[in-house]
């Protein structure tokens, strides 16, 4: 464990849900990579808690199919497997092309011009190579056309499918030969919005998401 963990304390939340989302998001974004051993004192020295947080989180989070019990072994950060990426993005599939047909009905000007700059800003990150801000501005694109929706529901539950994809997306922002593929990628479905093509934004949405499941497939199947 190389990587630095640090509890963000929340006045509003109980200290056992502060640990979970802090545990949640270190193995979302590949902090705790798959296969780690989770060792609860190891665990409670480094977050500056108890052990008795880190067991009820360990617990919950063996519930989201993100931590595994092995006997005899203890907990373990479960490995990223093809079902559950199959299974995140077929409901991704559907909600993003939701998503793009609401947006572009109902996006004003200036997010449209917003969308515009979003793709400008993940142009230049792609230049720069850093996996991070690749991820980031990718994110803020995304959230441009979710956010011009107008429809809070489907804002939340595609934010929810997002925290799912952290561990998948960096897989596959990590192959330096797709950055460029995504750029044209969003530039298709930057020019279907603008113009205001329904079933052309939707196929350009469709084929991003198909890209990235056969990408990161390959990518499991070679792990393993």
């Amino acid at each position: 464990m190389n990587h630095e963990l640090k509890v963000n304390m929340n006045e509003y939340l109980p200290l056992r849900d502060v640990v979970f989302n802090t545990l949640r998001q270190a193995i979302l974004k590949g902090e705790l990579e798959p296969g780690e051993r989770l060792m609860e004192i190891q665990l409670a020295d480094r977050l500056g808690v108890s052990r008795t947080p880190i067991r009820e989180a360990i617990r919950k989070l063996e519930l989201e199919g993100l931590v595994l019990m092995i006997p005899r072994k203890g907990a373990e950060v479960a490995k990223i497997s093809e079902k559950s990426l199959r299974d995140v993005l077929e409901v991704r599939r559907s909600l993003e092309e939701l998503a793009i047909e609401l947006a572009i009905q109902r996006m004003s000007d200036e997010e449209m011009q917003s969308l515009s700059e979003a793709q400008e800003a993940f142009r230049e990150a792609v230049k720069t190579g850093d996996a991070m801000t690749i991820a980031e501005t990718d994110e803020h694109y995304h959230d441009i056309i979710y956010n011009g929706t107008g429809n809070a529901r489907l804002v939340q539950m595609l934010n929810n499918l997002r925290e799912q994809m952290y561990r998948y997306r960096l897989e596959y922002i990590k192959d330096a030969d797709k950055r460029q593929i995504l750029v044209v990628e969003h530039d298709q479905i930057l020019k279907a919005v603008q113009g205001h093509h329904v079933a052309e934004a939707k196929t350009a949405i469709r084929e991003h998401i198909d890209n990235q499941e056969i990408t990161v497939s390959r990518n499991i199947k070679e792990q393993q």
